[in-house]
């Protein structure tokens, strides 16, 4: 049993700065926060490391989205994503899975960053809807980082990049809904555990701030997200090894499964689904209603369905 939930009723609260992130102001509405304010633009989705050596990452506390999947040897990596506002700094940039390409054509058509593939991969890169970027595509964009030992090192100026990348398209509609919670159900939530073969994602509730702190096998990451998803998902073997034989996980974002979603300190019991690879991923209630995420920055954990049985 891979996935561990734990449920509190004790509030601990640690000397961090509050995290902001209304649904005021003026502007457009980003499709992956709910907040108006700014412009939503071209979208930079970015592959970042997530072993031991890579932390603390830089960018991360600034992305609208973040999605966590399971790599080779049952590790972990990330994919930030961010539209309108960017750091001046992200990384540490790893490589590309083939499923990152299923995962982010519900983002339209993103500037995507990482920092190489597989041969196999790379090709596939080249052919989907994605504008790639690697080092290659924007030399000028990446840089080493000398007090970083490789492959923990490569880290992405994002102005750097989109302008190097030229015209791009804005941000497309993920499908995902922004609101209130649901009127009923849920479960009060105060800390809440997802484990990989070799990851662990912990989300501790700040009441006081309105967000989720989250630690990365117990380190604590400058981010506050204002809804958490463990989305179960199909995670198979696919047909590519990496240079030490493993087989490389491929994880499924189109069809449908089981969701808990955390927001406003409690856990909500849900469905996910997506009919198509152009399409985005709802999420429900048991009942079929819309379930709604709080405004504001979000992370989804892609959980190997079969770890929660």
């Amino acid at each position: 049993m891979r996935t561990q939930i734990r449920m509190t009723a004790v509030l601990v609260l640690l000397a961090l700065p509050a995290c902001g992130g209304g649904a005021g102001g003026g502007g457009r509405t980003s499709p992956f926060t709910g907040e108006r304010g700014g412009d939503p633009g071209p979208v930079l989705a970015v592959k970042i490391d997530n072993a031991p050596g890579a932390r603390p990452q830089t960018g991360l506390g600034s992305a609208d989205l973040v999605w966590a999947e399971e790599v080779e040897g049952g590790m972990s990596r990330l994919v930030g994503v961010w539209s309108g506002t960017l750091p001046d700094r992200v990384g540490p940039v790893r490589s590309a899975r083939e499923s990152d390409l299923e995962l982010l054509a519900q983002l339209g058509e993103p500037v995507f960053a990482y920092s190489g593939a597989h041969e196999a991969v790379a090709a596939r890169i080249r052919r989907a809807g994605v504008v790639a970027a690697p080092p290659g595509a924007a030399p000028g964009a990446y840089e080493r980082d000398g007090r970083r030992a490789s492959p923990h090192n490569l880290y992405l100026r994002p102005d750097r990049l989109l302008a190097a990348v030229g015209d791009t398209a804005d941000a497309a509609d993920a499908g995902l809904g922004f609101g209130d919670a649901p009127e009923r159900g849920g479960e009060r939530a105060r800390t809440y555990e997802v484990a990989f073969p070799r990851a662990r994602f912990a989300f501790r509730w700040a009441a006081g701030e309105g967000r989720w702190r989250v630690a990365l096998d117990g380190d604590a990451v400058d981010a506050r997200p204002a809804t958490v998803v463990v989305q179960r998902v199909t995670v198979r073997e696919s047909a590519l090894r990496d240079g030490n034989g493993n087989p490389t996980p491929y994880t499924e974002t189109v069809g449908s499964g089981d969701a808990v979603v955390l927001r406003d300190g409690r856990a909500y019991e849900g469905r996910w689904a997506r009919p198509e690879k152009g399409a985005g991923t709802e999420f429900t209630t048991p009942e079929g209603e819309p379930l709604r995420f709080a405004r504001g920055p979000v992370w989804i954990v892609l959980d190997a369905a079969d770890a929660a049985d």
